[in-house]
């Protein structure tokens, strides 16, 4: 709980609000930007590339250049990112379980914004 402990970095990474949808998308293999930006509704181009280029700041994907024409980039998960995937999966099947109870909270208190 520190303010200088080092893993604020690494959890305010996982923490950020497309994370978790750019880690899931890439589960499968490699992807282009814009199959990322189509597979991940909601994003905006600007905060995808922005995503994109902190995770690949923190190791977590890495970022390939085809030099052909035209050029094109693929975004893959590293050995580092994908051992982000089962964290993840446990957080999201916990959100999957429990979205009835925690619907019905919200409902119980009335309107509130969703961020």
């Amino acid at each position: 709980m520190s303010a200088t402990c080092p893993s604020r970095i690494v959890l305010r990474r996982i923490g950020a609000r497309w994370t978790v949808f750019i880690v899931n998308a890439l589960e499968h293999g490699p992807m282009r930007f814009t199959a990322l930006a189509t597979r991940i509704q909601g994003v905006t181009p600007k905060v995808l590339a922005e995503t994109l280029r902190s995770l690949e700041e923190d190791g977590l994907i890495s970022r390939t250049v085809f030099d052909e024409n035209p050029p094109h980039v693929e975004y893959e998960l590293t050995d580092l990112g994908r051992s982000l995937l089962v964290p993840l999966r446990a957080v999201r099947e916990w959100a999957e379980a429990h979205v009835p109870e925690v619907l019905a909270a919200r409902a119980a208190l009335g309107p509130a914004d969703d961020d």
